[in-house]
């Protein structure tokens, strides 16, 4: 199948044939000049803006039904239950089977049980058939999200692995700017959530229509027997490969554990309330703040030529979040708190960016699927149990303590991980290969 259209060939060709000789120049729009990929981020974004009008209306309806916050902490728990279960599974699935009707199997199942969240908001449905509801949507995103990583490879050719991800991650803070706000404002217009619930559905079937129209490039997948196939050893073989490859490690160490640890956004309805007395519409601020950081810095990273130095740049972001962390957490200053939390947003997206162009660009193809498993795996779970940890010792220390702490923590590890992984400190450009183990 073509990978591109046929303007998009005449022009690579005309390039090509200008002179063989002159020198490459950076361009920002390289991922995006592909067809398939440009469908594929289009789909993703809307896809994403759902995601995010959803958590804030499913938030608000639960608790202004229940009035429970541990009603509230259920969702987390209920949707990351299934990734814990069934990622490594699904990992190897996308290894083995077509990655395109992976991602449309899924899609559509959330199709199905988005549509039944928005019957059981009209007809003020049981708590625990939304809980199975959302059940469904977490398994269902547990076999997506390898697929999806991988499929993203096959839209592209490897030279703009690592344009795509800053497009990528562009696409999805866009979404985490827009889609909180625009849910909060239908849901307050209309008093109800189901209207969102319906939006959502509409988004993620217009992605699976968009989907439709994708031709992924066929990337063949090395033979081997159905034994090994189909064997445990096969399913876990992305947490080895990981431990055979420094680099890779280091990098979803640093993000696993600056989530785990800089979880300063749980305690924000705190800080805007007790500590910064800004209220609701400044706590509305404090939580876009991130978002919008993340956004300007991958706006950025998108017109500047790839990356020469990555693995400093990494370290230096991820301590720079610790850093921010911990300034955020002493700060009694509305504006300084906000500085620093735009500040962490974009040195979490620089962190974001390397991470995923480093797994398209030195992972195998037969390996994207299960290597994404485990990274989606490390950073779901960490997301939630960040939430956890990050509550649980406001509760006990206060929340001060916790935020500063957590950032301590967090620059503590990019120590850790300098000594553990020198390789992490001599990694150069993303595109370099990289020797991989026996």
């Amino acid at each position: 199948m073509s990978l591109v259209d046929k303007d998009d060939q005449q022009s690579s060709s005309a390039l090509s044939e200008i002179s063989p000789l002159a020198p490459k120049t950076h361009d920002p729009y390289q991922a995006m000049r592909f067809r398939d990929f440009r469908l594929l981020l289009i789909g993703s974004f809307i896809v994403s803006m759902g995601e995010r009008m959803l958590e804030v209306a499913l938030g608000w309806e639960l608790y202004e039904r229940t009035n429970s916050a541990l009603v509230l902490g259920g969702v987390g728990l209920v949707l990351i239950i299934p990734v814990i279960l069934l990622s490594l599974p699904a990992g190897h699935i996308a290894d083995r089977f077509n990655r395109k009707g992976i991602v449309l199997v899924s899609q559509s199942v959330m199709v199905l049980a988005s549509l039944a969240l928005t019957l059981l908001s009209i007809v003020h449905g049981s708590i625990a058939f939304i809980y199975a509801c959302l059940f469904v949507i977490g398994a269902a995103g547990a076999f997506l999200s390898p697929a999806s990583s991988a499929l993203a490879s096959q839209t592209i050719p490897e030279e703009a692995f690592e344009n795509s991800a800053t497009w990528s991650s562009s696409s999805w803070q866009m979404a985490s700017v827009l889609g909180p706000g625009l849910g909060g404002m239908l849901v307050a217009f209309f008093h109800s959530a189901t209207l969102v619930y319906g939006l959502n559905t509409l988004a993620i079937f217009i992605f699976v229509i968009l989907l439709v129209f994708i031709q992924a490039r066929h990337q063949p997948i090395a033979k081997k027997s159905l034994e090994e196939k189909t064997s445990w050893k096969s399913v876990f073989e992305g947490v080895h490969f990981l431990r055979r490859t420094p680099v890779l490690l280091a990098a979803i160490t640093l993000d696993l554990f600056a989530v785990l640890l800089g979880g300063a956004t749980t305690l924000l309805p705190i800080f805007a309330k007790d500590i910064l007395h800004v209220g609701p519409t400044g706590l509305g601020w404090l939580r876009a703040a991130p978002s919008i950081g993340a956004l300007c810095v991958v706006l950025i990273l998108t017109h500047r030529p790839p990356f020469k130095r990555a693995g400093p740049i990494l370290l230096f972001a991820v301590a720079g979040f610790g850093v921010a962390t911990i300034v955020f957490g002493l700060s009694h200053s509305f504006w300084l708190s906000l500085a620093m939390l735009f500040l962490l947003g974009g040195l979490d997206d620089v962190s974001v960016v390397i991470r995923g162009s480093l797994l398209l660009t030195r992972t195998p193809n037969e390996m994207r699927g299960r290597v994404s498993a485990v990274n989606s795996l490390f950073i779901g779970a960490s997301n939630e149990l960040g939430g956890f940890e990050s509550g649980l010792t406001a509760q006990l220390f206060g929340p001060i303590l916790s935020v500063v702490a957590g950032g301590i923590g967090t620059v503590v590890v990019v120590v850790c991980v300098v000594l553990l992984w020198p390789e992490m400190r001599r990694l150069g450009t993303l595109r370099e290969t990289e020797k991989q183990p026996g």
